[in-house]
């Protein structure tokens, strides 16, 4: 029988862009316990932001190169964490990340698959419930863009 140890916090990027047709794509990789679909997670960093902690998590176990929009989380799930002997009841604040760049090599790459899906597929195909109400929350949200003088149109939250 596991133990429960007290709750613990993690951080986690929400990595999305905007597709073929203008669809709002989500990306989504495999976790190397059960290869189930997540999002990029870890545990808070000594000296690290949490927003610069979603943001490494998905360079070292996606290959994800972007930046997180906005200074709050968009919303945070709760899941259980196991351990080796025990497990910890996790919160996971989840900050939204635009993805600028994939790359060849990272980290984690053989570890983990990472691919993208539209939105709404990706909201079906993770088993947290909280993450997928974060997900279902995001493709339905708003998005303008906001064109800035010689430059690529840049998405904006309001």
């Amino acid at each position: 029988m596991t133990k429960k140890f007290r709750d613990a916090k993690q951080f986690a990027a929400l990595p999305w862009c905007i597709g073929d047709g203008g669809l709002r794509q989500v990306m989504l990789l495999t976790s190397r316990e059960t290869g189930r679909w997540v999002i990029p997670k870890g545990w808070p960093m000594k000296g690290r932001k949490p927003a610069e902690v979603a943001s490494q998590e998905a360079y070292e176990e996606a290959g994800l190169v972007g930046h997180v929009i906005g200074k709050q989380p968009i919303g945070s799930y709760h899941y259980d964490k196991q351990l080796a002997k025990a497990s910890v009841l996790c919160e996971v604040r989840v900050f939204l990340f635009r993805v600028e760049r994939l790359l060849d090599d990272w980290p984690e790459k053989g570890q983990r698959e990472r691919q993208w899906f539209n939105a709404g597929e990706a909201a079906k195909l993770v088993h947290e419930g909280g993450l997928a109400e974060i997900i279902h929350r995001f493709a339905g949200a708003s998005v303008r863009f906001v064109r800035l003088s010689g430059s690529r149109a840049k998405p904006h939250l309001p």
